[in-house]
């Protein structure tokens, strides 16, 4: 019986060592491997809304948005933390106001600070500035920059697009996210320098569709 008490004990000891981290410890404050930059189509977002997206600034057709950013998201290799810190800091409005270029919404400026924001370590002003810098860093192909009607596009083409107007980004660091049928966001995966690298697992999830639609840039 000994016998087996110590091998149920070892057993025991070895799942507790392949058991992943406490949620407490991978969702901790600066504890990630990368980053993902998430560019929204954003005629998609206010097609999709609806009679939802009328009261908003970012679907109003004096603001032809095309690409915008969703987010500057900290990622482990295989999953994400997110709400690292709860409450989040208080970010000052005039902070807010100065991201409303690149991500046209209030709301959604202060949601990715609590969600996305209190895990990279940086405090809201230093996170807000790697936001811009990583956006800064990806050029948008000059073919997708506004379109006037729907559009045809294949993931694969897409990808290849970015690629082209972005020298060193490769297949496995970009992926294309899409609905049933049309385009959401490209997502370009960067180094916490905010350089091009690889990301596996953010790359298995692109877009299958063959065709996906563009939705048109609202106004003019």
């Amino acid at each position: 019986m000994r016998g087996v008490a110590v091998g149920m004990a070892a057993l025991a000891w070895a799942v507790v060592l392949q058991a992943p981290p406490a949620a407490a410890e991978t969702d901790a404050p600066g504890r990630f491997d990368f980053y993902v930059l998430s560019l929204s189509w954003s005629p998609t977002y206010c097609e999709a809304q609806g009679t939802k997206a009328a009261g908003e600034p970012q679907c109003a057709l004096t603001r032809p948005y095309a690409f915008v950013v969703h987010g500057l998201w900290p990622q482990h290799e295989q999953g994400y933390p997110e709400f690292c810190r709860s409450p989040a800091p208080y970010v000052p409005n005039p902070l807010v106001k100065s991201m409303l270029d690149i991500m046209p919404s209030k709301r959604l400026v202060i949601h990715e600070w609590k969600k996305h924001g209190t895990c990279s370590g940086l405090d809201a002003e230093g996170y807000f500035a790697a936001v811009r810098t990583a956006r800064e860093k990806v050029v948008v192909p000059p073919e997708f920059a506004h379109l006037d009607d729907y559009r045809m596009v294949s993931p694969v083409d897409l990808e290849a697009a970015f690629r082209a107007a972005n020298p060193g980004l490769q297949p496995d660091m970009i992926s294309v996210d899409c609905d049933k049928r049309r385009l959401r966001e490209v997502r370009v995966c960067l180094s916490r320098d905010l350089s091009f690298r690889a990301c596996p697992e953010v790359d298995r999830r692109s877009c299958n569709l063959q065709k996906m639609v563009m939705p048109p840039v609202r106004g003019n």
